[in-house]
């Protein structure tokens, strides 16, 4: 079974791996933020873009996305950090007497293909979490050196 799509004359399978970040990585906004997905998943409805897996960090989200190829992704991601920073600050207004304009998100985000991996960059992006616990905790050691008596 293929995974492509059609429209009257293509056939496309463009899945692309994002991740964005909240500006400044702001951790403490973010993690009372985190559970308005809603929001995300409402603007990509809007723009016939399917998500096809998502995880919010403490301080960025890393989305699997499928994006038709009459927008690019460049335009999909101005609207989406555009319009959900506003929906953010709508929801809670107190954002920007504590941090400013409007700006939620940081400029700038990370793109990646996807092409025939769909499954090993959605496994990557459900385990990224439990990964980086893990790799913080290791890194807590101190650094000794050998050449000082």
């Amino acid at each position: 079974m293929s995974s492509d799509n059609s429209l009257s004359h293509t056939r496309w399978n463009c899945k692309y791996h994002i991740v964005f970040i909240a500006k400044y990585r702001r951790k403490v906004i973010f993690g009372k933020l985190r559970g308005h997905r809603v929001i995300l998943r409402r603007l990509c409805e809007m723009k016939d873009v399917e998500i096809i897996g998502a995880h919010a960090m403490p301080d960025h989200i890393h989305m699997l996305v499928e994006i038709p190829p009459r927008m690019s992704v460049s335009y999909f991601m101005g609207y989406l950090e555009g319009k959900s920073s506003l929906m953010i600050h709508d929801r809670h207004a107190n954002l920007k007497y504590n941090h400013g304009n409007r700006t939620f998100w940081a400029k700038g985000y990370y793109v990646s293909t996807v092409g025939l991996n769909q499954k090993t960059v959605a496994k990557y992006i459900r385990e990224q979490e439990s990964e980086d616990r893990l790799r913080d905790n290791m890194s807590k050691r101190e650094y000794v050196d050998p050449f000082k008596k």
